[in-house]
This record gives structure tokens, C-alpha cells and sequence, in this order.
């Protein structure tokens, strides 16, 4: 039996998560806790991949996650996630990391992250999902080099 499913463009999948930093978030430095930032990544990632597979997902992998600059409390942190891959039951998201200064407008991208999730149907087994479509020469490279990318990590399982 095959499904077809009917391909989906990555601007479908587009999530944006915007939150404001309290002292609850804080490390001991007073910065946001990287594992606070984590946390909101993988959610954004598993909506963008939710959006795109109309589906329950799981998080598979995530890549190296370097924090270029600190989040503070009192900054807006707004987190951009899109499927950027899609295998048979996987999907990739990239999700891009902005910390804004609510007062003065200043973003600064503090880091992306990729991480990968598979679509689960109702008795929570791997669910086939669409095939992804790139509208744009950007969204083209932005595929290309997900495809790479999920090479490297199906050898790195070998």
C-alpha cells in the first residue's frame, strides 16, 4: 500500500514563539538557563513539525546547540522554527533563536539549532508524513543542506 501524501511548503510549517524572560529563567550568572532555551527549541521545532505533519511527534535528535550570546532577564526571546526536511516518517526544523530588547528594539540571533522528530500515528507508531517543497532558491539551499545534514547523522549511526 502506498500513500501518497501531497507536498507541503515550508512557509506552512512556520512557527514563531515569543516569550519574556523572568528571574525564574535565570541561571546563576543571571542569564537565561540554557536548559530553559533548550526546552522552548524543542517546542518550537515539534509545533513547526506538528503543523507540517498534521500529527503527534517525538523528538529524535538534536544537534550541537551553541549559544553565541546570552539571553537576559528582562529580553523577549522569539524563536522562529520551520521544517526544513523530510524523510519518510522524519522531519527536520530549524529553529532560529532572537533575543529582543523590548524597550530598545534590539534583536541580536543567538543561536539555531536543528533537530529532528518523527511523526507518530495513533497508537503512537511512526506515521508516514508530506514531502516538503521548496518555494524559493533560499528554501532550495536551506534543503540541500538539511539533506546533508541527515546523511551525517544516518552515518554517525553506523
Amino acid at each position: 500500500m502506498t500513500d501518497t501524501l501531497a507536498p507541503k511548503t515550508m512557509r506552512a510549517s512556520r512557527v514563531t514563539i515569543s516569550q519574556l524572560m523572568h528571574p525564574e529563567h535565570a541561571n546563576l550568572l543571571g542569564n537565561v538557563h540554557g536548559g530553559w532555551i533548550m526546552k522552548l527549541v524543542d517546542e518550537a521545532g515539534a509545533l513547526a513539525c506538528m503543523r507540517h505533519a498534521q500529527k503527534k511527534v517525538v523528538t529524535v535528535a538534536i544537534d550541537s546547540m551553541t549559544f553565541r550570546e546570552p539571553i537576559r532577564i528582562g529580553d523577549l526571546i522569539i524563536l522562529n522554527a520551520e521544517v526544513t526536511y523530510t524523510g519518510r516518517t522524519s522531519m527536520e526544523a530549524e529553529v532560529q533563536v532572537l533575543a529582543e530588547n523590548p524597550i530598545t528594539g534590539e534583536r541580536t540571533h543567538t543561536n539555531t539549532a536543528w533537530l529532528v522528530y518523527v511523526a507518530l500515528d495513533d497508537e503512537g507508531k511512526p506515521a508516514p508524513v508530506p514531502p516538503l517543497k521548496a518555494e524559493t532558491d533560499d528554501e532550495k539551499r536551506k534543503m540541500a543542506e538539511a539533506l546533508q545534514r541527515q546523511e551525517r547523522r544516518l552515518q554517525q549511526k553506523k
